[in-house]
């Protein structure tokens, strides 16, 4: 009896303790509006709903007060309905389109979808803060692991040159820099997005045990997951939290024009003119650095050389030829400036080396004669005031159309640990580094948009950071290399930027350093290895967001290359009029973006479920419907090797670095391989073939065209003939359509310029190809604005071999519809 007492009492006992532990376990947390707070392995932990597919971690070390206050996340936190359940250990937080676990005793987070699909989970204790003093403030460095499946593979974290498109088994030291541009945010081929939230130099790296990211200051741990289904949704889950993509003017998807540099007045309208005069189709002309004077007068954003006399009216002969403008600006000073002079006694500068680093144009540079050019501060508010205070006067009131912002991450040389220490507005420069060219285009970009919506905000940048699609940037990959491999490392750098969520983005046609060309071959434009990198690099450009030509070394305009009737002049006529017979397409995309959160260059991946296209790093569809297979290896020359980079590439010694070859005609038909993904069927551009996807095939191919494969299900307006993107109205358009697989595409028109856009001033024209009943539908037309073409002609084509290929300029039409914007359906 006693014994059995003794046991009940024991039951009772550990029952409860059991209780007690359970009833401790229950009152862990605690239910906030937008999710749970609790206590985790000595750290206060915070689950935040943003959106029903986007929740924020924070973390920080028990009891350790902070403030954190976004550079990239615009977005506030909307009313989210969740719901708390607690089994265990774990407590649940569930939206319409996420479920979050906390494990209390771990402290590991897991996502799901709704139907309990594992996503991504901590690793077990896998955030660390190690105690770091940050130039005398205390803070912590910070790590937090996460565990990926074996299979997922995973995309962005900004443009890097590694020539490889996947991020698995990878180590990326993430410190903003000429030719590489990062971005913390990345996407899987699992559905999900992950924002770290962090601006100082970061580590992601990719073990088989784990993956992480590890930054050198943070007060907290701060990262975003967010849902989206696929690759695009994971993209607009960050648009929606950093802010969405603006429309650019259509002339910025015209032909560019550029080099290092136009060195008078003369000479740049003059480029123009020639343009005018040879009927190659140009937008936009670029004018680089120095039109200031000399080295100490750095960024002056004003006129103060004396080739450059009459500014105002070098910008009216220009817009009177019916092109653009856009012009170098830097993101720092020279000593004799008057904004240096102005911010130096405030504390807006940062005193590290940057480029130039002598007053005198020499190389390599004389420390002797140091510049005293020093990077602003943009950070601070009233340094950002000050920047465009003289922009504005200088050159935005002149009427310039553009900003090259050069060296926006920026160039940071003779680098020395002390630097990190140096004192920004918002703490340690080591603190904010990496949101450095956020802050500066912002600031420009703020500031136009206040000052004036007549005009889009368009900016030319060499370095971005999350959130930076919200003012109206294009990236380039900064001062790349003139040789095969670069171009080769351009394709993936591009489609992981792309996956990035920032969707504009472009290279340096040809390649910034070209100087090992030129031995023996005076100004290299003859040299029969520079004509070919260049004219398949700039076949790779008219597919990507903007194609702009420039370098230094070899001049790149087209009048240098010879004449028309030699083939190489017409290989890039050809180029260039096929991207502007494309314009209708691309300005189309581009509010595929704007719109839908869309993305221009797309990794094959994110379209296709083909295990052969997850690493795939030299295709990609431009647009949903054009597979573009850049040729990326020489075929008629010799494939040099070219060694410089941004530093050495200004040592003109490596002038004598290339070797002559011997001339070629360029005539012979050569082959690449080429891969169509699986699930799609595919039309040959150029000849109307139609294969079926899952297969690679051996494509003939000429100095002039590059593989283009157009996916069946597809229709493709193409505009006229033009000098420049608006000389023609689109009144007379040619719809290519590809059978094989329903269809729809959605044609987008608007004034073209200003912010009109954005009140409604616009239309649409959907299309739809029904495959089984062979009937393309014309629907009705949605919106208006001023200057609308009322009535119209759709000149239709059936693409089947022979027909409808290539370059537009055919009668041979399936049907010609006149439209008035009322539904209009033609049987093909």
């Amino acid at each position: 009896m006693k014994n059995a007492f003794l046991s009940r009492n024991r039951q009772y006992i550990l029952l409860l303790a059991l209780f007690s532990f359970s009833s401790l376990a229950a009152q862990n947390y605690q239910k906030t509006a937008l999710g749970l707070k609790t206590k985790l392995q000595y750290m206060d932990v915070e689950v935040q709903f943003y959106s029903p597919g986007i929740v924020r971690i924070l973390k920080s070390p028990e009891g350790v007060a902070f403030k954190k206050e976004s550079l990239s996340v615009t977005k506030k936190p909307q009313q989210t309905k969740f719901t708390i359940q607690q089994k265990g250990d774990v407590v649940s937080l569930k939206s319409e389109k996420l479920k979050v676990d906390v494990d209390l005793k771990s402290g590991k987070i897991a996502y799901y979808t709704i139907a309990g699909g594992a996503l991504l989970n901590e690793a077990a204790s896998g955030s660390k803060f190690t105690d770091f003093d940050d130039a005398g403030s205390k803070t912590y460095s910070i790590n937090q692991l996460f565990v990926l499946d074996k299979d997922e593979a995973i995309y962005g974290l900004g443009q890097q040159q590694r020539g490889k498109l996947s991020l698995r088994n990878a180590k990326i030291n993430m410190v903003q820099g000429n030719v590489d541009d990062y971005v913390p945010f990345l996407v899987s081929t699992k559905g999900y997005g992950l924002f770290w939230d962090n601006y100082s130099p970061t580590t992601f790296e990719d073990k088989p045990e784990s993956a992480s990211f590890k930054s050198e200051v943070g007060d907290c741990i701060d990262y975003y997951f967010m849902v989206g289904g696929n690759i695009d949704g994971s993209i607009a889950g960050m648009r929606e939290l950093t802010g969405q993509a603006p429309m650019f003017p259509l002339w910025t998807f015209g032909y560019w024009q550029s080099k290092e540099r136009y060195k008078s007045q003369d000479e740049l309208v003059g480029v123009v003119s020639k343009y005018r005069e040879l009927g190659v189709p140009l937008d936009g002309i670029i004018q680089d650095w120095q039109y200031w004077g000399n080295n100490y007068l750095w960024n002056a954003m004003d006129f103060l050389n004396p080739e450059f006399p009459q500014p105002k009216k070098m910008v009216d002969d220009i817009h009177n030829m019916n092109a653009h403008l856009i012009i170098s600006i830097w993101n720092s000073f020279g000593p004799q400036t008057k904004q240096f002079r102005e911010m130096q006694p405030k504390g807006m500068l940062l005193n590290f080396g940057t480029w130039p680093q002598s007053g005198l144009e020499t190389w390599p540079p004389n420390r002797d004669y140091p510049s005293g050019v020093q990077p602003y501060d943009p950070y601070n508010p009233g340094a950002r005031d000050i920047y465009w205070k003289y922009l504005n006067k200088g050159l935005f009131s002149l009427g310039i159309d553009g900003w090259w912002m050069d060296s926006s991450e920026p160039d940071h040389l003779d680098f020395k640990p002390s630097d990190f220490d140096l004192k920004t507005h918002l703490g340690s420069f080591r603190k904010v580094r990496n949101a450095f060219p956020l802050m500066t285009v912002g600031g420009v970009s703020e500031h136009q948009r206040a000052a004036s919506a007549d005009k889009r905000i368009f900016i030319l940048t060499r370095s971005a950071f999350a959130g930076q699609q919200r003012y109206g940037a294009n990236t380039w990959s900064g001062d790349v290399n003139s040789s095969w491999q670069s171009l080769r490392n351009q394709i993936p750098a591009g489609l992981n930027f792309s996956m990035s969520a920032i969707p504009y983005w472009n290279t340096d046609i040809g390649g910034f350093f070209a100087g090992a060309y030129k031995r023996g071959w005076g100004d290299g434009t003859k040299n029969p290895s520079f004509q070919e990198l260049y004219v398949r690099w700039l076949q790779f450009g008219a597919f990507t967001p903007m194609m702009r030509s420039h370098g230094t070394d070899i001049p790149r305009e087209i009048y240098n290359f010879g004449k028309k009737g030699e083939t190489i002049y017409d290989a890039i006529v050809k180029t260039i009029d096929l991207r502007y017979s494309l314009l209708p397409y691309i300005y189309s995309a581009s509010w595929d973006i704007t719109n839908n959160q869309s993305t221009m260059m797309r990794a094959l991946v994110m379209d296709f479920n083909d295990k052969k296209v997850v690493d795939m790093n030299n295709e990609y569809l431009f647009g949903k419907s054009i597979l573009v297979a850049p040729v990326v290896n020489a075929q008629y020359t010799p494939e040099t090797i070219v060694k410089s980079n941004e530093e050495t590439g200004w040592n003109k010694d490596n002038d004598a670095n290339g070797a002559k070859v011997q001339a070629v005609t360029f005539t012979q038909a050569k082959s690449t391989k080429v891969y169509l993904p699986e699930g799609a069927a595919w039309f040959d551009f150029w000849t109307n073939e139609k294969i079926n996807g899952g297969q690679e095939i051996e494509k003939a191919t000429t100095i002039d065209e590059i593989p283009l494969y157009i996916k069946a299900g597809s229709i493709i307006p193409f505009g006229p003939k033009v000098q420049y993107a608006t000389e023609k109205k689109w009144d007379n358009l040619e719809i290519r359509v590809y059978p094989g697989a329903n269809g729809e595409f959605t044609l987008y028109e608007d004034e073209n310029d200003n912010y009109n856009y954005e009140k409604g001033a616009y239309s649409t024209i959907t299309f739809k190809w029904n495959e089984q009943t062979k009937t393309l539908t014309v629907g009705k037309r949605k919106g208006d604005f001023k200057g609308m073409i009322k009535n119209r002609t759709f000149n239709i084509i059936l693409a089947t071999k022979g027909k409808g290929t290539g370059m537009t300029g055919t009668t041979n039409f399936d049907k010609t519809i006149s439209y008035d914007g009322k539904e209009k359906s033609v049987k093909l």
